[in-house]
């Protein structure tokens, strides 16, 4: 066992509506929930938490650090609350130190560059103070500083990730409505998917679906091939304790697992982009990729699962065609016989034109586009009987 280490609270953004699957995560990690908000979910955790909720959580966008929350409703209260906050405890002495970002919602502060410039301003006012000097080169560590205010509430965090954590490193190149990295994984760990199962995503696009499906059944935590910031941050976090989370994520890894993950686009140009991706997150030979219409879709084997993020008419010239393609989609499935399907797309007709309709519909915001997830729910496969030795 480690010795005693310094607890913080941690706070993982996600996309608005999946918080159920990202505290299911943070759980498996075995951290101690203590707020769950749309949008985030905070926990409770050491310097090690922050190297492995990096490394493997799969639906979080970030791993914030909180410095520390107060209710502010001038500028005068916030720049008092953010000078009280020990910052001297995380940013030493040549740290660099920013706001990188500031959100205000149903607050009396609402203008981010003020808000942003005044923590700044508290930031060095207390860091004066502590280290007596008047004037900080700022040539060290990196330290971004996120603030959100909601009902005159603040909450002052270190970003501890950098990159927002959908950059896994395997995507170069993404089609013409990429889903992220965060969101497909999100959604396939909401549907009963099993790595024993079939999955088939008939508009694959650059490959995110079928890749992230492959990286969940192999066990390839999704931050094992990236830098993050707070790796700089020595003051606070061990460089060998990122090198142990590596190491423990490195131990996982099973890519001789038996998959049949299918990825079918009609476009080459993205299908071979797909391949790369595939490639790069050590996945290749797990997927099957094939230029394929969707109208084309069979398979002969029962109990199998469609994930896809379908065409939706983001352009004009896209909307004529989607009454028939979701059509096509329709007439697919119903010729697969036990099978199930997933959906995300901001097409409110998509029930109408597949000609059946959803069992679940969930709204989800893909960034500032509202979609709905459409579960259609196939019959579960039988129980293997286990033949008595």
């Amino acid at each position: 066992m480690r010795g005693f280490m310094k607890t913080y609270e941690l706070l993982a953004p996600c996309h608005f509506g999946l918080e159920a699957v990202l505290k299911r995560e943070i759980y498996d990690l075995g951290y101690e929930i203590t707020k769950v908000e749309d949008g985030r979910v905070t926990f409770i955790g050491d310097a090690e938490a922050i190297c492995r909720a990096n490394i493997f959580l799969r639906t979080a966008e970030r791993v914030l650090l909180v410095v520390g929350k107060f209710y502010a409703k001038t500028f005068e209260e916030l720049f008092t609350g953010v000078k009280d906050l020990p910052w001297e405890e995380y940013i030493p002495s040549d740290g660099k130190f920013w706001v990188k970002k500031a959100s205000s919602i149903n607050s009396k502060l609402f203008s981010p560059s003020d808000i942003q410039s005044i923590v700044k301003k508290a930031m060095v006012e207390r860091l004066k103070q502590k280290y007596k000097q008047e004037w900080f080169k700022e040539d060290g560590a990196p330290y971004p500083v996120r603030v959100f205010l909601f009902k005159d509430e603040v909450t002052v965090a270190l970003d501890t990730s950098g990159d927002s954590l959908h950059k896994r490193g395997y995507r170069t190149m993404a089609g013409l409505a990429p889903i992220t990295e965060t969101l497909a994984a999100s959604l396939i760990l909401l549907t009963p998917w099993r790595a024993e199962r079939i999955l088939v995503d008939p508009f694959c696009g650059s490959g995110t679906f079928p890749i992230e499906a492959a990286m969940i059944a192999a066990n390839i935590a999704p931050g094992m091939n990236r830098a993050f910031t707070a790796e700089q941050w020595t003051g606070l976090i061990e460089k060998k304790l990122w090198y142990e989370c590596v190491k423990e994520a490195e131990d996982l890894v099973d890519t001789s697992i038996k998959t049949d993950i299918q990825g079918y686009d009609i476009d080459t140009g993205v299908l071979k982009a797909a391949r790369e991706n595939a490639k790069r997150a050590g996945v290749e030979h797990m997927i099957h990729f094939q230029q394929r219409r969707a109208a084309d879709l069979s398979h002969p084997k029962k109990y199998g699962f469609i994930i896809s993020n379908p065409p939706y008419g983001e352009r004009l010239e896209e909307k004529e065609s989607l009454p028939g393609l979701y059509r096509e989609i329709g007439e697919s499935f119903k010729r697969l016989d036990s099978w199930s399907m997933f959906l995300i797309t901001g097409y409110a007709d998509a029930e109408r034109y597949i000609g059946k309709r959803a069992d679940k519909n969930r709204k989800i915001y893909n960034g500032m586009l509202k979609t709905y997830f459409y579960q259609f729910m196939g019959p579960k496969p039988p129980k293997r009987e286990h033949k008595a030795v």
